[in-house]
């Protein structure tokens, strides 16, 4: 009797190595190398805010009364005591970017989280109550955005007074809209699809629907809003600064040391030219990087590696 031979197949690694969904995501968002070089940047500056205290070459408010206005060290007639020169009363202006960077970090991370939780509430109200209660909140939502964010944030810092707390707060009232509008147009796609009908059917209430159903397949536009509205509120910080509204001298704000150095620009151009190119490049790397999440976290959008 003849023996049947049973042969196994190779199994392919392709098959065996599924990517895990963090894996993929990493394999679309380094495609976009700018938004690669942009997050690099972003690390390095938030380990130098985070570690400023210990790696700033001088305190923030120390004065050197015999540098005043002493150019770059690169510069004729600069010390290699202050990297990038020293300000109008003699502080080093590298050690107030660094501690400035803690300031404008803060207020950006407070403003977007501050702004994003309520906006998420209420979104979640205005999909899933389209009555009375879902016009309210987006007629609410059309009048804050009618006017200027830069003019709402200014108008509101007046109100309340100069300040840290202020500044945070009117910059996450001015971001507020954008977050509830994203957040029901991204709910009410997902309402129709059958496995939310499938969870309704199944009989969940109406807060299980919106945190633990829909929500979680609504969060990657926000997470890339999120990141845009990032860099918005580090602008807004500074042109708030730059108005004498935002953060109060001596803190170490990069917006409050640019309305500082403006009556030297002429003949200190340094003193305005380095808060200024900081402010610039972290909110081209935060603009930079939402693409990348954008491009990695979008289905119709993924670049795998």
């Amino acid at each position: 009797m003849a023996q049947t031979v049973q042969t196994t197949a190779p199994v392919s690694t392709e098959v065996l190595s599924h990517p895990t969904p963090l894996h993929e995501f990493w394999l679309a968002y380094r495609a976009n190398k700018g938004a690669l070089i942009a997050l690099a940047y972003l690390v390095i500056l938030v380990l130098a805010a985070l570690l400023a205290p210990l790696i700033a070459p001088h305190s923030p408010s120390e004065q050197f009364r015999d540098f005043m206005l002493t150019p770059p060290s690169w510069m004729h007639e600069g010390h290699a005591r202050f990297l990038l020169g020293t300000d109008e009363l003699g502080r080093d202006i590298l050690s107030r970017l660094m501690h400035g960077a803690r300031l404008s970090l803060m207020i950006g991370l407070v403003s977007v989280i501050v702004s994003l939780i309520p906006g998420i509430a209420l979104g979640l109200l205005a999909a899933f109550y389209p009555g009375w209660l879902g016009t309210a909140i987006m007629r609410l939502m059309d009048i804050m955005l009618a006017l200027p964010s830069l003019l709402l944030a200014i108008a509101i810092v007046a109100v309340l007074g100069p300040g840290l707390v202020n500044t945070m707060l009117a910059l996450s009232i001015v971001t507020l809209p954008s977050y509830v509008r994203l957040t029901r147009a991204s709910a009410m796609a997902e309402l129709s699809k059958d496995y939310v009908i499938a969870a309704k059917l199944s009989g969940a209430g109406k807060v299980r629907l919106m945190f633990n159903t829909v929500l979680p397949n609504c969060m990657a536009p926000l997470i890339v809003q999120a990141t845009l509205g990032f860099s918005s509120a580090i602008l807004d910080t500074a042109a708030l600064g730059f108005l004498g509204l935002g953060v109060q001298p001596p803190l170490p704000e990069w917006g409050t040391m640019l309305a500082a150095a403006r009556d030297y620009i002429e003949r200190a151009w340094w003193v305005v030219t380095m808060p200024g190119v900081t402010i610039l490049i972290t909110v081209l790397a935060l603009n930079l990087m939402g693409d990348g999440l954008r491009d990695a976290l979008d289905p119709k959008l993924k670049r795998l590696a």
